[in-house]
């Protein structure tokens, strides 16, 4: 979703008529009534501009225009056979027209090409020129980045990287990259402005009326590593990340970022494992705070906020802003928990109960606590109305977030051919194949005895005690079909790699990670089938590991890590219980009349 009514982003703070606009190039090389393509036109203009960087960000927007990575990622596998221009095409044209026009294009290609050998084939045609190009861009070579800085919030929604750029014609100009944390720590605008770092950040923080944001100077090192890697993610975004000035200047911020050193420090994602989930619950619930959402529903209800907030966004449970307050509500709670109306409509209340108990912890500001409560208070009933209203989930809701999706009802969505394709695929990925997928039936797993067969001698008294703890909370808890589908992967991984249960660790670890990841496969944690808490505290665990032993066993088992938006998938349907599989079974019906031809 396109996030709306969100806080003035920290660092967006640019001098009025300081912000040059990206130059959009013609579709098709028009020629002028004396047979001069305008390309040439429009470049020479460019060049009689004192102010070099108009024609870099001409330049850059050139290259952007052919980035692949603006393409859809649907429409690049359909024109994967099909003729698009490149950025090594384009520069041919330069390369194989004499004039000074050329050759001025070639020196901006020759620092922004997109890859080492396009540059080398710009500065070998450069190389045989003589053309008398303005001396900014003929020493285009020689530019050097000055200093990188970074304006923060508290509630940490972005952040505005600065980094100056010295031209060794004594000019100067500044690029400023915004982050954003919510989106996943991606790039999500960014420009360029003629001034100089020093006169850039000094008239940043004479417009910064906020105790809350703070700037400082980081390596230019870290400056690398940070734009670098919130590029990379931000071109895997869709639909893409756009503005007036984004992507058009990609190009020219990643040649500044290749004169910057390596060996920096990027985003460090916080790491809140289950123990330190469960600290935190506890603390909560132990709290003031937690006065009237001491439901066990509203238990149910907290793990799911603390689920959007360690694994989505910049992972900090502690960190609530208006903006994360409206993607919750409005995007990731509709979209992603399956239940009752009654239930899902418990969250804004636990919500205001967990705000103020975080912010309490960080010691954030009273206003900037009411300002985020008011957010609660005013997405509140578009929440309500979402969820009681038939909306999208799962797949479908994922593909509609990101734009592949526009009408309102599953008929016309689902009769999206690339929605149906994709949530075909992820079906036979769940099942095992497509064949697997048109053959699934909803019959009970047959009760099995564990297999014995080809486990090794030396570890049968832990894999015994393992299952014998299993097999006890499938007893308790569950029922036949899990306790099946649990002694199956036991024994995949016992004979998958012994060495599993050779290494020192609990038996109850062992165990709970073997119900996890079957849990995990039939969709058991989600919508208040089982909390996972709860399903620690019965084999006796108070400290993580969990997911991480599980991750280890699904290894030694032989399954390959298929890890969608909202689904753990091994593809193997002894591990399927008979509900998940009628769930698969129903939305495999409901596209079949939907299927391409």
């Amino acid at each position: 979703m396109t996030p709306r009514g969100r806080r003035t982003k920290v660092g967006r703070i640019t001098p009025k008529g300081t912000r040059p606009s990206g130059f959009t190039p013609p579709e098709n090389s028009h020629r002028e009534p004396d047979g001069e393509p305008e390309m040439l036109i429009t470049i020479r203009q460019s060049l009689a501009v004192r102010e070099p960087l108009e024609f870099l960000l001409m330049a850059s927007s050139l290259l952007a225009a052919l980035d692949p990575r603006r393409v859809d990622p649907f429409e690049r596998i359909k024109e994967s056979s099909t003729a698009r221009l490149t950025a090594s095409e384009f520069c041919d044209t330069f390369i194989h027209t004499n004039c000074l026009e050329a050759s001025a294009m070639l020196a901006a290609f020759a620092q922004m090409g997109d890859d080492e050998i396009l540059r080398a084939r710009a500065r070998r045609a450069l190389a045989n020129r003589q053309h008398a190009l303005p001396a900014w861009l003929a020493q285009l070579d020689g530019a050097t980045a000055t200093r990188a800085t970074q304006m923060t919030h508290v509630l940490g929604d972005g952040d505005s990287l600065v980094v100056g750029v010295a031209l060794p014609t004594s000019h100067h100009f500044s690029v400023v990259i915004y982050i954003d944390h919510n989106m996943g720590t991606v790039v999500k605008d960014g420009f360029a402005v003629p001034l100089s770092i020093e006169d850039m950040t000094s008239d940043m923080t004479a417009r910064m009326d906020d105790p809350d944001t703070v700037m400082s100077d980081i390596s230019l090192a870290d400056a690398r590593e940070r734009i670098s890697e919130a590029i990379d993610d931000g071109a895997m975004v869709h639909p893409p990340l756009e503005t007036d000035s984004w992507p058009a200047c990609r190009p020219l911020a990643e040649w500044i970022l290749r004169l910057l050193p390596l060996g920096g420090t990027g985003y460090v994602r916080p790491q809140w494992d289950e123990r330190a989930i469960e600290s935190l619950t506890s603390r909560f619930f132990a709290s003031p705070f937690s006065a009237g959402v001491a439901s066990p529903d509203q238990h149910g209800m907290l793990e799911a906020i603390l689920w959007f907030a360690r694994d989505y966004g910049p992972g900090d449970p502690l960190r609530w802003s208006p903006v994360a307050v409206e993607i919750l509500l409005v995007d990731w709670i509709p979209r992603k928990i399956i239940a009752s109306v009654d239930y899902v409509a418990l969250a804004p209340n636990v919500l205001r109960a967990f705000v103020r108990f975080s912010h309490a912890e960080r010691g954030i500001r009273p206003s900037l606590t009411a300002e985020t409560l008011d957010a609660i208070d005013r997405y509140e009933p578009m929440f309500l109305s979402i969820i009681k209203s038939p909306h999208l989930q799962g797949p479908a809701a994922l593909l509609a977030a990101s734009g592949l999706l526009d009408s309102d009802d599953f008929e016309g969505i689902g009769a999206h051919p690339s929605y149906v394709e994709w949530a075909i695929g992820w079906m036979s990925d769940a099942v095992g194949g497509p064949n697997a997928l048109q053959a699934l039936n909803d019959e009970p797993l047959v009760d099995r005895e564990f297999s014995w067969v080809g486990i090794a001698d030396d570890i049968h008294g832990k894999v015994a005690e393992v299952l014998s703890l299993c097999d006890h909370f499938c007893d308790d808890q569950l029922d036949d079909e899990y306790r099946s589908a649990c002694r199956v992967f036991l024994a995949q991984v016992a004979k998958g790699d012994p060495n599993v249960f050779r290494r020192k660790s609990r038996i109850a670890t062992a165990a709970a990670a073997v119900c996890w990841t079957v849990g995990k496969a039939n969709d058991l944690f989600t919508g208040g089938g089982m909390y996972v808490k709860d399903m620690m505290q019965y084999f006796g665990l108070t400290q993580g590991g969990v997911s991480q032993r599980a991750e280890t066993m699904v290894r030694a088992a032989g399954y390959e890590m298929r890890r969608g938006y909202s689904d753990f998938n091994l593809g193997d349907l002894d591990l399927l219980v008979s509900s998940r599989r009628r769930q698969i079974m129903d939305l495999r019906d409901q596209l079949a009349d939907l299927k391409p031809a």
